[in-house]
C-alpha cells in the first residue's frame, strides 16, 4: 500500500496529536508504536482527561484540528458517555479515558512489550 502525496505522515500526524493533547491539558498520555505489530494503525496513544466533559472536549477539539490542520477525517465513538472515547485518526488511534474507567480497562498492558510493563509496575 502506497501513502496519497498528500496523506500525512504517522509520524507528523502522531506528533499534532501529541500537541493537541497538551494543549488540551490531557493527563498521563502514553504512545505505544504499532508499526510492524499490528496492521490496524501505526501508533496507539492512550490519555486520560479529568472528568467527563474534559473527556469529550479533548476528543472534539483533537478532530476538529486535525480535520482543519491536516485534512484528516477521524472517526469517533464513545462520545455521547464520555467516559471513554476512541478517535480513528487512521495511522494513529487515540483512546481518551476517564481515569477510573481507564484503570478497569487496562489497555496499556495489552499493547506495551512485557518488559516495559515491569519497569512500570
Amino acid at each position: 500500500m502506497t501513502a496519497k502525496p498528500d496523506q500525512v505522515d504517522s509520524n507528523a500526524l502522531l506528533d499534532h496529536i501529541l500537541s493537541s493533547l497538551d494543549d488540551d491539558k490531557a493527563e498521563e498520555v502514553v504512545t505505544i508504536p504499532l508499526r510492524g505489530r499490528s496492521e490496524m494503525a501505526d501508533f496507539l496513544v492512550v490519555c486520560s482527561g479529568r472528568s467527563t466533559r474534559q473527556v469529550v472536549a479533548i476528543a472534539e477539539k483533537l478532530a476538529d484540528r486535525l480535520k482543519q490542520d491536516d485534512g484528516v477525517l477521524c472517526k469517533i465513538e464513545g462520545k455521547d458517555q464520555g467516559d471513554w472515547v476512541l478517535i480513528d485518526a487512521g495511522d494513529v488511534i487515540v483512546h481518551v479515558f476517564r481515569p477510573e474507567v481507564r484503570e478497569f480497562y487496562q489497555l496499556e498492558k495489552m499493547w506495551l512489550p512485557a518488559s516495559v510493563q515491569a519497569t512500570e509496575g
